[in-house]
């Protein structure tokens, strides 16, 4: 396998003292996936209200604003096709600057965008279209984060030896495209920051899955300092080493800054309607944010700041977007057996015309073994649209085989 996976069961063990409250992290979610905010898709009203209501929260916090023209906000224009028609919208970023007069900063980050009223695609439920995609834990979830944490810091009554930088991205649904702009337009220098933390899909905490760290072959520091973190709150971790993936900590990977991502994993309701608040473990994120707390302390106490690794990367270069073929499926990214986990399946995509289902496991396909996700986007990578090839999957202890046209 070309990234690491680990697991570390952890025993029961005491926690520290909960510093995230559940109903405070519940509240943010709320309103974030409420119908008001119509699935905050990106240049959307929804988006803007969704905004305004983070822009707020950093004010209150006596945050900086760190967007342009003295603002939080940092717009950048989107173009995308809605049923046929290129349309051009803006979008914004949220950006707040806790300045603790340090020469460096650490990033945390979550996407608040999301799918709106399932006109922008990714949508997995069946006619989709003008209906309202709340987001909850996609990415309410984050987005609370951002604001819990920075709650934390501007009133912990201690000056770190670094600043914070806290932002919510909008455009990730249709590309990671907010965190690109940042990162080519930054509104703080890219070599002042220290490293990135993202929070991506953290509110769907369960005992099977935990949570999922990305980005841990980007710096040695993350497994310095995550383990014990995760055994003080009683977590189950899978680390994935890979410093690209499908969320905003990529674009800062890219210009060489060490990143790292919690995700509590896809579900059912993943990029669905019903996606809603009332499905969030709140409780459960609250042990998540206790960690990544824990992280940023401890980055403060080290004597270094993180040191960039390029990590293992086999599809350095590319990007989902290069691809000319899709399965239409959602990989299980907490899956650590060999093969390909299928978690969810696109309507009327080849994945699912072939009678791949979720919960399948590809073992194989165009006659290379699948042995990881990236084995996967290889062969994605070697084909056409229009080309047929055989996929073989286990359905629970049952050997199937396919022909799949891409």
């Amino acid at each position: 396998m070309r990234s690491i996976f680990l697991l570390f069961l952890i025993a029961s063990l005491p926690s520290f003292e909960q510093k995230f409250q559940s109903a405070e992290i519940r509240k943010h979610i709320a309103f974030l996936a409420s119908d008001e905010m119509e699935g905050r898709g990106t240049g959307s009203l929804g988006e803007i209200r969704s905004a305004n209501y983070i822009a707020d929260i950093f004010g209150t916090l006596g945050l900086k604003p760190a967007g342009t023209d003295g603002s939080f906000f940092q717009p950048f224009q989107v173009k995308y096709s809605i049923e046929g028609n290129l349309h051009e919208l803006t979008g914004r970023n949220v950006v707040g600057f806790l300045n603790n007069n340090a020469k460096k900063t650490i990033v945390v980050g979550a996407h608040y965008d999301h799918l709106g009223k399932g006109f922008q695609g990714s949508s997995l439920s069946p006619d989709s279209k003008n209906k309202l995609h709340n987001g909850a834990d996609d990415n309410a979830s984050g987005t609370s984060g951002v604001m819990e944490l920075a709650k934390y810091f501007s009133s912990n009554n201690i000056k770190e030896k670094h600043n914070y930088l806290f932002i919510a991205f909008s455009g990730e649904e249709l590309g990671l495209l907010g965190s690109k702009y940042f990162t080519e337009n930054p509104t703080i220098p890219l070599a002042s920051i220290s490293c990135m933390v993202n929070m991506d899909m953290i509110g769907r905490l369960s005992d099977e899955k935990g949570v999922i760290v990305s980005g841990w072959g980007t710096s040695a520091v993350w497994g310095k300092l995550i383990p014990e973190l995760a055994k003080s709150q009683g977590l189950k971790v899978t680390v994935d080493s890979s410093g690209v993936g499908a969320s905003d900590h990529t674009s800062f990977y890219l210009k060489n800054i060490p990143v790292v991502q919690f995700f509590t994993g896809v579900h059912g309701d993943y990029h669905k309607i019903s996606d809603d608040v009332e499905n969030i473990n709140s409780a459960g994120e609250a042990k998540i944010l206790t960690v990544v707390s824990g992280l940023l302390e401890n980055l403060d106490r080290e004597t270094v700041d993180p040191q960039f690794v390029t990590a293992d990367n086999p599809h350095s270069g590319n990007s989902t977007a290069d691809f000319k073929v899709t399965l239409g499926v959602m990989p299980d990214y907490s899956y650590s057996g060999k093969g390909l986990k299928i978690d969810g399946v696109s309507k009327a995509r080849p994945a699912e015309k072939a009678g791949i289902q979720a919960g399948d496991i590809i073992k194989k396909l165009a006659g290379k073994e699948i042995t990881s996700i990236y084995d996967y986007m290889e062969v994605l990578g070697e084909h056409e649209k229009g080309e047929k090839v055989e996929a073989e999957f286990l359905r629970g202890a049952e050997t199937k085989k396919v022909t799949v046209t891409f």
